[in-house]
Parts: C-alpha cells; structure tokens; sequence
C-alpha cells in the first residue's frame, strides 16, 4: 500500500473516531458521568473501573463512591481520546517523515498535535476543577478544533474528492468578484458558527438547557425576565463543585435566550453563504458542499427544537452535539471548496 493512501486512509479513521469522541463526550457530560473518575488519567488509581471495584480503593475520595456505570462511560471516553492521540501523533510523524513530498502539511499536523496536547490539558482540569464551566467549554471547543483540524487536513490531501476536482476545472470560468463574495461569507459563516458551539457549551456547562422549556417563547414569553449580569461571568474560582450549576435560574434563561438569538443569526448567516453558492455563476464545484450546509443547517435547527419540545430527551441532546459537529464539517467543506485552486 502506498504512503498516500495509508495516509488518507488514517486521516479518515481519524475524522471518524474524533466525531465519535466529540459526540461520546456530550454523552458523558449529559449523563452526569464526567466525575464518574475523581481522577486522571486513571479511575481511583486504576486503569479500568473494575481494577478500581476490585481493589476497593475508592476511600481516597471520600463522599464519592464508584458508580460503574458513571465511571465506565467516562473512561470509554478517555481510552477512545488516547486512541486517537496515537493517530494523530503517527500522522505528525508522518508529515514529518514525507515533507519533502509535501503530502501532510506539517504546520498543519503540527497545530493539530498542539490541540490535542491542550486538550489533554483541558481534559485533566475537566476533572479536578470539578466541571469548571470555563474548563467544560474549552475542552467542547478544542475538542470540535481537533475535529475541524483533521477533516481539513483530509480535504487537503492530494487527490481530493471529485467536488473538489470539478471546482479546480471550473475556475477559470467564474467571476472572481462572485468567488470572493463567497468566500467571504462562508468565512463569517465559519467564526458565527464557532461562537455559537461556544454559545452551546457554555449553555451546557451551566445546566441551562432546561431554563426554556417552552418554544418558541421562552418562560412563556418573547423577551424573557433574564439575569445577564451573571450568566457570563466566566470565572467562579476553584474549590467550587460545579455539578448541577452554580447559577440561579434568571442568569441560566438569559445563557438559554441568548444561545437561540446565536442559533437565528448562524441559520441567518450560513443560508446566506450556501444561497450565494448556489445562485452565482461559476462556483458550480462547490454547489454540493453548499446544498450539505443546508441539509446539516435544517438537522440541526430541529434537532434544537424538538429537544426543548420534548422535554430535553438524551437521545435528541446528544444528537444535537453530533448536528453541531456535522454543520461545522459542512461549512469547512464549503469553504475549502470555495479555496481550491
């Protein structure tokens, strides 16, 4: 097998596996398994939850006694992390070792191993700052950066997908006004689609999901009675146990309200990159990418909506941390197509 295709092909496991890890994640986190393991990188000083059962070691941290089933969900996620560690340190390598044939970037793959170790990082204060909502949505934010970092570095590859080919023959004949335009708002499009998964995080850590059970009103009203002094402050301190939420309910509607007002400007935002693609002249290679945003943009919205219909069931909000991801592939997709030379 050929060093290009090894390549792509563990590009691909990568992407794969990160979505998994990133969805994985939010289903740990909306299960209220993320202190499942007091401790890092092991649970109550073991390699697995049973080790930890069986050696009855649990005394260290008293008040906490081993749920299995909390702390086999979190250290899934955490051997599922160091799984994809080691792809993403053979694909470093990797990039290191073919330079010279330039078929990994290696500032790229570079960024990409800095993420992860930060990650790591983030993934460690996950834990002993107790669900620290500051450390929560950076390690969301890192962890969709990882993800974004890798499927780019796919779509960079040689040999791209045949969009990506079509776009490439197709250059020569479109406006190049039309093509900035474009990219342009893809580009914005992109920056207000990562404010909004940092919008979702920070809803998320602060248990403000269920502030607005109702839609589209929220506590019954249009503009409701909202706490904005203290939804966004975003240090607390330490020795501070941030399960369940530190905020009282008017600050967790004003986070709540204020992630729907984000939601209607990415929908406004993102319709508007992919109807400039689909209606311009001469950008016929990125046309699939567009129509993808939209399909993803659409899962996404109902997605939202009928997991605050519904009463907030597991399923639909890990499905909506999946949507926020696969609208962010989309949106990298577009705008990589709208890069292509």
């Amino acid at each position: 097998m050929s060093t290009g295709r090894s390549i792509r092909r563990l590009c691909i496991l990568g992407v794969l596996l990160c979505f998994a890890v990133v969805v994985l994640g939010a289903y740990v986190r909306l299960t209220a398994a993320g202190l499942g393991c007091p401790d890092w990188p092991g649970c109550y000083g073991h390699l697995t939850p049973a080790g930890a059962q069986a050696a009855g070691s649990t005394t260290a941290f008293p008040g906490q006694p081993l749920e299995p089933g909390k702390a086999w969900r979190e250290m899934i996620h955490r051997y599922a992390v160091g799984t994809l560690s080691v792809i993403i340190v053979l694909l470093t390598a990797l990039a290191i070792s073919t330079r010279r044939q330039r078929v990994l970037s290696v500032p790229l793959a570079s960024v990409l191993l800095a993420t992860l170790i930060m990650q790591a990082a983030l993934g460690m204060l996950t834990v002993t700052w107790r669900l620290n909502p500051l450390i929560v949505t950076l390690h969301l934010l890192f962890g969709m950066t990882t993800l974004a970092l890798l499927w780019w570095l796919l779509l960079s590859l040689p040999r791209g997908t045949i969009a990506f080919q079509v776009e490439r023959r197709a250059a020569s004949g479109r406006s190049a006004r039309s093509l900035t335009l474009a990219r342009r708002v893809a580009l914005l499009g992109l920056i207000v689609l990562a404010l909004q998964i940092a919008l979702g995080g920070w809803t998320s850590s602060n248990y403000a999901a269920v502030a607005c059970p109702d839609f589209p009103t929220c506590q019954n009203a249009w503009w409701p009675r909202s706490d904005y002094r203290h939804a966004f402050v975003l240090w607390h301190g330490l020795n501070i146990d941030y399960e369940g939420g530190v905020l009282d309910n008017a600050a967790r509607v004003a986070i709540h309200f204020t992630h729907r007002l984000g939601a209607l400007i990415t929908t406004l935002v993102l319709t508007l990159a992919a109807a400039l693609v689909l209606r311009l002249r001469g950008l016929s290679g990125a046309r699939l990418p567009a129509a993808a945003v939209l399909a993803a943009l659409l899962l996404q919205l109902s997605l939202g909506i009928s997991m605050v219909m519904r009463g907030f069931p597991l399923a639909l909000a890990t499905a909506h941390t999946a949507g926020a991801a696969l609208l962010l592939l989309a949106t990298l997709a577009l705008l990589r197509a709208l890069s292509a030379r």
